[in-house]
Order: C-alpha cells, then structure tokens, then sequence
C-alpha cells in the first residue's frame, strides 16, 4: 500500500496511473487511445502493480496537479522551452538527441519518421549503403514510398536491391535492430541538423508578409539595433520588385497562373521595369487591355496593392518550389558561354 510518507517516491507512471483511475472508466479508456503503444504499456503496467491507494495519496495528488496547472498560467510549448526541460532532467548529450530527432521528421517510429523523408533525399543516404540495408529499409516503409526512392537509385544499384527484396525473408530483430540504430545515429541526427530553420530565413519569410509601411518601420528599427542582421534579411527577402529577375519563360509562367483582376491592381503601383517585363511577355492585345484596365482603375489603396503583390510574390515562389520557374539570385550572377 502507498503511504503519503512515500509520495516523494511516485513515479511519473504512477501518477498518471491514479489520476486515469481517479477519473473512471469511460474517461481513462478514452485517454488510452489517444497514447502510443510504449505509454500504455507503461502505465497500465504501472496500474496493475499500485495495490490499494490510501485517500490521501489520491488528494495529495489531485491537489498538486491542479495547483500546478493554475499556476502555470497560458502554456507556450517550442522547442527552446522544451530543450530547457529536457537539459534539467538528463544529460546534454542525451537532451540533444532528443531535440534532434524531434526536430527531424515526424513519427512515433523509425521507419514513420523515414516514411515522412523526400524521397530524394532519402534515396541520396541509401545509394551510400548495402543493397541489403537498402532492403531491409524500402521493405519497412510505405509501398508508394518506397517506389519514388527505389525510382530514384541508380539502376543497377536499384535492381540489387529489388532482388534483395524478392529473396528477402524474415529479418530478424537483432538485424533490425542494428540498421534502425544506425539511420537514427547517423541519416536522423543529420538531418535534423541540416533542416533547422536560420532565424534569418524565417525573419525574412515574416518581412515580406509585412505591408510597406510596417516593414519600413521594422526594417529601420533593425538596422539601427543590427545592420548586419538587417542586411542579412533584406538578402533574403524576395519582393515583387525582385520579380524583374525573372525570364520571359517564367513571366509568361507565372502569367498563366495569376488570378486576371489581381495583375492590375499589383502593377498598378509597381516600378516601371516590372511593369514592362510583364507586358513585353503578353500579346500586343493582351498588354493594351492591361495598360486599359490599369488606367481605368484610379486611385488604388496601398493596401490593396501590397496585398495583390504579396499574393503574386508567394504564387512565384511557390512555381519555383515546383520547378515550374527559375528564379535566379541576381542580375549580376556570372555566365558562362
């Protein structure tokens, strides 16, 4: 039996145990199937071995867990806050893998996590390994995905692999094992290092959603506190100005795209030179209806305005994203002939 003597000695699991108990039936089955698998396990093992709980262990802890939640106030969960925790717990090493992997992609397991991976970047880690590792793993993901990976090889490379696959019997768990600890120390760990966000990419992201004058605002406040972290965001801002970089081939793209009483409005206050890229990559009948439907628009709200461009910024960026367009880094970028 549990004596409130021995509260200081409760494990995590056991806590959770009487509190679902404390609810009832109905409310603790509910809560079971919002956990994984691991969670269950370890507490209805916890539940299974409590015995008899004295009422006051059960108050003592009804108690602290409302106490804590009030005075918790708003909870704001990120990974900073979640790294603080975890450092204060374990050891730095062990935290920092942790955050690695969650920072990685998403899924209770291993081979969800690589389920959840683009194909190419995963297919580029496994062209490095054994055909049979390579096997072993396609063998464990989804069907569809692991087609666009194998797709991805290189042919022969890949057509080791199918065999492998088609010879393949039952892996056994030491095996298992061993590849799953190695794509989490290795491919895991490295990807989660290269796929986490510059604060100056993000910045940037939230800068060109600003209307002008907000981000004129910002803009100055930052290069008074940091120039260098405002020219850093101002490189990797992509304004509608920037559109001018485009080639014909991607203006006439990116034309195909836009909604028809969008353009008017976002060239209306747009620089000359973006103006005429767009019209010298229109029909000569095409180009004098826009200059018409420009004019007849009169005076145009600089909201309106901002809003059209920012619509026609993120619908480029999102055809670059698809390899629709190209949009290069500059006009002055060297060629090659």
């Amino acid at each position: 039996m549990l004596k409130l003597e021995n509260y200081r000695g409760v494990t995590g699991a056991q806590k959770a145990a009487i509190l679902m108990m404390t609810l009832g039936d109905e409310p603790c089955a509910r809560l079971f199937t919002l956990m994984h698998e691991d969670e269950i396990k370890e507490i209805s093992s916890a539940m299974s071995q409590l015995g008899s709980i004295r009422a006051d262990i059960v108050e003592r802890l009804c108690a602290d867990f409302i106490e804590s939640m009030g005075s918790s106030g708003n909870l704001v969960g990120s990974y900073e806050s979640t790294e603080r925790l975890l450092q204060k717990s374990l050891p730095r090493d062990r935290a920092a893998q942790i955050m690695e992997e969650i920072r990685g992609p998403a899924g209770r397991t291993m081979w969800d996590k690589l389920g959840n991976v683009h194909e190419a970047v995963l297919a580029n880690y496994l062209k490095n390994e054994y055909p049979q590792t390579v096997a072993v793993v396609l063998s464990k993901v989804k069907p569809d995905h692991a087609a666009r990976v194998l797709a991805m090889l290189p042919d022969s490379f890949a057509m080791e692999v199918v065999m492998r696959m088609l010879r393949m019997e039952s892996v056994q768990k030491d095996v298992l094992d061993g590849i799953e600890k190695t794509l989490r120390a290795e491919f895991m760990t490295n990807l989660a290092r290269t796929t986490r966000r510059d604060a100056h990419e993000m910045m940037a992201e939230i800068f060109n959603n600003l209307d002008r004058a907000s981000e004129a605002r910002f803009m100055a406040a930052l290069e008074e506190r940091s120039r260098e972290a405002s020219e850093k965001i101002k490189a990797l801002m992509f304004t509608f100005d920037d559109l001018a970089r485009l080639s014909g081939s991607a203006v006439q793209t990116l034309l195909r795209s836009i909604e028809k009483d969008r353009l008017p409005i976002a060239l209306k206050g747009a620089s000359e030179s973006v103006r005429d890229l767009f019209m010298k990559n229109m029909s000569e009948r095409a180009s004098k209806m826009l200059r018409d439907d420009i004019e007849a628009l009169g005076p145009v709200k600089l909201r309106d305005v901002d809003e059209a461009q920012a619509a026609i910024v993120l619908l480029a960026k999102d055809l670059a994203a698809q390899g629709q367009i190209e949009i290069s880094e500059g006009a002055d970028e060297e060629m090659v002939n």
